[in-house]
This record gives structure tokens, sequence and C-alpha cells, in this order.
């Protein structure tokens, strides 16, 4: 039997894109990043997939076939903390009516969605 313990996503900036997700995640560098490559982690060992960031000169996905979904019962505080954190809104054309969810990208315009697990209740 097999898991997912790393979901990998390309960086123009790897570093920049650790500070983001350290700081969005709450997640800590396994071993020091390089320029072109580090797996972050839960911080204080508690369970949860890797995100690893490569160094990566492909473009990005405007519809990116895969991307992280970022569950949260406190939506609206927490887009406005990623926002903060560097973040960006996108121009989102997908959206279906009255969604449980919000895009937004990150420093390096890959694409997330931070998703309401109270909407519909």
């Amino acid at each position: 039997m097999v898991h997912i313990g790393s979901v990998v996503m390309g960086a123009s900036d790897v570093r920049r894109a650790a500070a983001f997700w350290k700081a969005a995640l709450g997640y800590v560098e396994r071993e020091p990043a390089t320029e072109d490559w580090v797996v972050l982690v839960p911080a204080g060992g508690k369970p949860g997939p890797g995100l690893s960031l490569g160094l990566s000169g492909s473009p990005v996905q405007e519809v990116p076939r895969v991307h992280l979904d970022l569950y949260t019962e406190e939506q609206d505080a927490e887009v406005a903390r990623l926002l903060a954190l560097g973040a960006a809104e996108t121009d989102w054309r997908l959206y279906p009516e009255d969604p449980d969810f919000v895009v937004l990208a990150d420093t390096e315009g890959n694409r997330f969605c931070v998703i309401d697990t109270t909407h519909g209740r």
C-alpha cells in the first residue's frame, strides 16, 4: 500500500515560495533549502503530507490540473491572512453559484483554493 508523502510544486524562486508556504501552513523545512529544492513538512512532527518545491522554468497553468485545497472554518480570515503573506487574488471565471471556495495564487502564481468547511451547514 502506498500513500501521498509529498505534493510537488514548481517555483521560479524556491526560497520565496518556501517562505510563503511555511507561513501559510505552519510548516518547517525537513532539511535546509537549496536554491533549487526544499521539502516542507508539518511542524512538531504532526501528521500530514509534505510540500516539496522544486526550481522550474515552466509557465504557471491558469487552470491547473493539480492544485492544493486548504480547508478552514474561517474562510474570510484565512483569505485575508494569506493575502497579507503575499498570495494574490485571481480572476477565476469558473466559480459556480454560491461557491464554497476562493481561488488564490501563491507568490509563484500557483493556484490554490481556500475551502469553507462550514459552507451549507
